[in-house]
């Protein structure tokens, strides 16, 4: 059975509310700016009526995921903090008196009943759809960009992982009592993940016998991140160095291991779109996607603001829309066959094969007169290629270079070089300032630098949370301003 849980439920006790949680308070607010009914709809098929015993509420599940957002909490510690938190039950829909889940039902909610990749879109469709209501969208600007993410395991191994949280955890326990070092079992001497995950475990054993150490809260919070990172993630631990998490590059000389966030939002803050894609994606590719998704959620679109990665000019004069991105030759590269386009990298100007290597050098040869057309030659890493995977049909064995070229065809940029040139182009440009300041927010505030689990579909549902939470409390900042 499930639990509708649509009402707040009736409790003599339900007046204390009124009291303790201020209508200031951004759990009252969001819970009364947003009906959550429609989680309900979206996560009702992933349940088995009248089978077992009555299921949790999937709105109250939910909004636990969000207050873990909101407060940075493990499972572990958002639940213990809604025992005693009064605007954490408000928000919840409990009444004062009501008891609250065990920490392990969230990692199954996780698991078994978030199974839809269209909860991201969801989210953002009903947040655009409240911000169209309350008429609080009135630009047609839609502004692009992308940011990264870090993988959770950061490009390590599982196991050495697993074994910087334990020694992290032993060395604050150590702080408080040494003499239970004789209790601890022995460090594995294999670097293997099954040694290490059975060391992790018989840890974690040793532990839950000693209350008087996990109720430290400085020790508690290290203790639950890993009996969480071994609850949650066990599944995933094998293949987190996989396909989902791949690297990418911020410039020639750095790069980083995890995810991209490709967003688009309008002028006014307000995000209307967002694809998650792992790491070594290009921007561009995904421009078309952003803007239908957009323009699907209800927002007129007269002009896209961009940097150099959406030069690509093609999809906007169909779509009659204004692309106010500066023009960067190599990305609008011409036709090509899909398996041989490789990917541009307009922080380094430097292309990427399809595998996640940069390039690491390029050359131009020719000139741009006339009817005559100059080529850009990017150099690879042969001894990359030399191990690659996917080598066949790429690289040559026994070739000692690796390049890719392409044709800087001038006459076809012509338009958009003039179009840089309008006042138009010069004064929506200035607006770009905007998403790379919500892209700050999301990752310095709401702990979107790294990511929370592994998998592209956790990097999703983590992505769909933030970006909720942040969106409600710009459309809560824009309603007081009205």
């Amino acid at each position: 059975m499930l639990d509708n849980q649509l009402t707040l439920d009736v409790s003599p006790y339900s007046t204390l509310y009124d009291i303790v949680v201020p209508k200031t308070h951004f759990l009252r607010q969001l819970t009364e700016l947003c009906d959550f009914s429609f989680i309900y709809d979206e996560l009702e098929k992933n349940y088995q009526p009248d089978f077992g015993r009555r299921a949790y509420s999937p709105i109250m599940m939910f909004k636990y995921l969000l207050l873990k957002d909101v407060y940075k909490l493990s499972d572990v510690d958002v639940v213990e903090r809604s025992y005693s938190d009064m605007a954490f039950k408000y928000f919840l829909g409990l009444a004062p008196e009501d008891p609250v889940i065990e920490p392990s039902s969230l990692t199954k909610f996780r698991k078994l009943r978030i199974k839809d990749e269209r909860l991201l879109d969801l989210l953002i469709t009903k947040s655009v759809q409240i911000a169209l209501e309350l008429g609080l969208v009135k630009s047609k600007i839609l502004i692009v960009d992308a940011t990264h993410t870090k993988a959770h395991y950061n490009h390590k191994k599982p196991q050495e992982v697993l074994r910087e949280r334990s020694k992290a955890l032993r060395k604050t326990i150590y702080q408080y009592s040494e003499d239970i070092k004789t209790e601890f079992p022995s460090k594995p001497q294999e670097d293997t993940l099954v040694a290490e995950l059975r060391y992790t475990q018989e840890l974690i054993s040793v532990l839950e016998k000693h209350d008087e150490l996990t109720e430290i809260p400085a020790v508690s919070q290290k203790f639950n991140y890993l009996k969480e990172a071994v609850e949650d993630d066990l599944e995933h631990l094998e293949s987190s160095v996989k396909e989902d998490e791949r690297i990418g590059h911020k410039s020639a000389d750095s790069s980083f291991y995890g995810y991209k966030e490709h967003i688009a939002m309008t002028d006014e803050r307000i995000i209307t779109a967002c694809v998650v894609t792992s790491g070594e994606k290009s921007d561009g590719p995904v421009l078309e996607e952003l803007y239908q998704k957009s323009k699907g959620n209800g927002v007129t679109i007269e002009a896209i603001v961009g940097d150099k990665a959406y030069s690509g000019i093609q999809f906007t004069k169909k779509e009659r829309v204004h692309l106010v991105a500066k023009l960067h030759p190599a990305v609008s590269k011409g036709f090509r066959r899909k398996e041989d386009e490789f990917s541009y990298n307009k922080d380094a100007g430097l292309f990427v094969c399809p595998e996640g290597h940069m390039a690491i050098r390029k050359a131009k040869t020719g000139r741009t007169t006339g009817k005559y057309n100059s080529q850009e030659t990017h150099y690879f890493d042969i001894y990359h290629c030399q191990t690659c995977p996917s080598k066949v049909g790429c690289y040559k064995e026994g070739a000692r270079t690796k390049t890719y070229s392409i044709t800087l065809k001038s006459d076809e940029h012509l338009f958009q070089k003039r179009f840089q040139e309008t006042p138009y182009f010069k004064e929506k440009v200035k607006h770009r300032y905007k998403i790379e300041a919500k892209n700050a927010e999301l990752k310095n505030r709401h702990g979107l630098d790294v990511a929370r689990a592994s998998g592209l579909f956790n990097m999703e549902l983590q992505a769909a949370t933030t970006i909720f939470v942040v969106y409600m409390k710009r459309i809560i900042a824009l309603i007081k301003q009205k």
